[in-house]
């Protein structure tokens, strides 16, 4: 194989690998086009059997005209046959022979007509069946895609904001550790105001001389001499 032909067939190798490309990118968007198109192409068919059909009701008159025509004109031979009159009966028989190959023929055409329309009708049917079973497989095919794609999104949106989420979760934790903060000072705060009010409390106590007195090197030199003294 030459160099030219073996570039030609990479290039066409490439096409056909673009054109599947394609294919696939788009294949929901073509099924769903190919629905329509089967949908279309049904309501032209659904159009042409009532066509045939109005041909199978017309051969079918024709059908019952002609047997009404034969059945009259055998009762025009059988008075001709009583009037003794064989010749114009051999007449009347003649127009029935003609009646009846006309009958014959509309026969055929009725029966081709309801053959052709039958089989038009179970096609027809069996087209809607598809159809509708298609229609359910898109319904399905778009809510897979629907639902892959927010997978994909969700997947890479945490993926590319990776360090968006931790400079979030930083921002949180440094949100957390000053209100931690805050609650510790507002804690200290409460405490030391408990402390002074008890101090306070127990200052004013003592200057009245109420609850235990404070021990003094007077109050203990004085309780010695009493010793003594006793």
């Amino acid at each position: 194989m030459s160099i030219l032909s073996k570039i030609m067939t990479a290039v066409r190798g490439g096409a056909r690998e673009v054109g599947e490309l394609v294919v696939d990118a788009n294949g929901t968007r073509i099924f769903e086009q190919e629905i329509q198109d089967a949908k279309t192409h049904l309501n032209k068919a659904k159009h042409d059997l009532t066509d045939v059909m109005a041909k199978q009701m017309q051969a079918g008159r024709k059908v019952e005209s002609l047997k009404k025509e034969v059945e009259e004109h055998e009762g025009y031979a059988g008075q001709a046959l009583e009037k003794g009159n064989e010749e114009l009966a051999l007449e009347i028989a003649e127009k029935i022979a003609t009646l009846e190959a006309d009958l014959t023929e509309q026969e055929e055409v009725h029966k081709s007509f309801s053959t052709h329309a039958n089989r038009l009708k179970d096609l027809v049917k069996k087209t809607e069946r598809q159809i509708k079973e298609y229609e359910r497989q898109l319904t399905m095919v778009k809510t897979t895609e629907s639902v892959q794609k927010a997978s994909a999104a969700i997947t890479d949106n945490f993926s590319s904001s990776s360090s968006r989420i931790l400079s979030a979760k930083d921002s949180l934790d440094r949100i957390k550790k000053r209100q931690q903060d805050n609650f510790d000072r507002l804690s200290a705060a409460e405490d030391l105001e408990a402390e002074n009010s008890e101090k306070g409390l127990q200052d004013k106590m003592n200057a009245a001389g109420i609850g235990e007195s404070a021990i003094t090197a007077s109050s203990v030199l004085d309780r010695i001499k009493a010793k003594k003294g006793g």
